[in-house]
């Protein structure tokens, strides 16, 4: 069986390119945790940082929406209603710009959406990085950074993974993500694809689109995946340890095809690298 293992996929190289931009509606204050750096920075200390953290409640089944810019965004699912929120601000000793760079929630009914918000011409040199809870069933989940990596865990439902520079990872997942990177691989593990029939998010009738453009495309699925199979791998290969059924040349290193019994759209796209179809548990 084909050996793109985890650790192999979280060491590739990141880098890339990308833009999300959502507008909030409002903001929230936070709890900040008072640093050594929030004194006049200390220049023979190489980093300050400082930490944000904050709680609110999130229903079972709610949506999650969070944007940064400079900084890697880890979200994991857990057994609570509610997303509890880490963020760890840095930046190098001496620059003064920290607190101009603010994490903001907007908190509605079934919604949480959180944005670190740089003003204009502030905060320059100023990275955030995220550690988030959320309940493990969501209508949508929408993570984007630009300068970073995004890893989704234990997350059920449907949403938009999204970095410039750095690779999209999700873990021990199930439903239907799409995934973009610029300059990133790609790693999608799927307990089962699309949703069943009391999981469906209403009025979602969309497939998965996974594309990249400088990187490696992996998909761990199980064995009985049913989806319309579109792929292209401009400079790169493609294996599948899943049968297809082919219909027909996609041009150049594209296959299209069918997966079990077919059904929802599944597109996956790279342009300078390959495309790996793999198992979700090895076959015994």
């Amino acid at each position: 069986m084909n050996v793109l293992n985890r650790r192999s996929i979280s060491t590739f190289t990141q880098r890339g390119i990308l833009a999300g931009a959502v507008a909030l509606a409002a903001s929230a204050s936070f709890f900040v945790r008072p640093l050594s750096a929030g004194q006049p920075a200390n220049r023979h200390t190489a980093v300050q940082t400082e930490t944000v953290e904050r709680t609110v409640p999130l229903p079972s089944g709610g949506a999650f929406s969070l944007i940064n810019i400079n900084g890697s965004v880890v979200v994991e699912g857990w057994d609570r209603e509610e997303v509890h929120i880490s963020a760890v601000k840095s930046c190098a000793a001496g620059w003064t710009n920290m607190a101009s760079v603010s994490i903001e929630v907007v908190k509605e009914p079934r919604s949480v959406t959180v944005r670190t918000r740089y003003p204009d011409g502030e905060g320059e040199g100023v990275s955030v990085e995220f550690h988030v809870r959320v309940p493990r069933r969501l209508l949508q989940a929408r993570v984007s950074t630009v300068n970073g990596s995004v890893r989704l865990r234990a997350v059920e439902g449907a949403g938009e993974l999204r970095s410039v520079n750095g690779n999209v990872e999700l873990f021990d997942g199930a439903g239907r993500f799409s995934a973009r990177s610029v300059n990133g691989n790609i790693y999608l593990e799927l307990r089962h694809l699309g949703f069943g029939d009391d999981a469906r998010p209403e009025g979602n009738t969309d497939g998965m689109s996974v594309e990249t453009v400088n990187g490696t495309v992996v998909l761990r699925i199980p064995a009985d995946a049913a989806a319309d199979l579109d792929v292209r791998a401009v400079n790169g290969d493609f294996r599948s340890d899943l049968p297809i059924e082919r219909n027909g040349a996609a041009g150049g290193r594209g296959v299209r095809g069918r997966l079990g019994a077919g059904g929802q759209a599944l597109k996956i796209r790279t342009m300078n690298g390959g495309i790996r179809l793999l198992l979700a548990q090895p076959i015994v």
